[in-house]
């Protein structure tokens, strides 16, 4: 019996240490691909910013070739 508890504790102890190993390769796992989102996430709105910049300026432009379009006419 003791021979039974004796092997159990010492095949236990390497086994406690493989799946703690698992469960924090998992987290750092984790951990990047949400540092990952993150900074795709900064890129998507960088480039949305630049692209909202890019068409008001386009906007502008329109309405200043329509208003000297307008002023050739009259």
């Amino acid at each position: 019996m003791t021979g039974t508890i004796a092997v159990i504790m010492i095949f236990s102890i390497p086994i406690l240490g493989i799946i703690t190993d698992h469960f924090q390769k998992q987290s750092k796992l984790k951990q990047k691909m949400i540092e990952d989102q993150l900074e795709l996430e900064k890129l998507k709105h960088e480039n949305f910013v630049i692209e909202t910049q890019k068409m008001r300026l386009e906007l502008e432009q329109m309405k200043l070739q329509d208003l000297k379009e307008k002023t050739q006419v009259l």
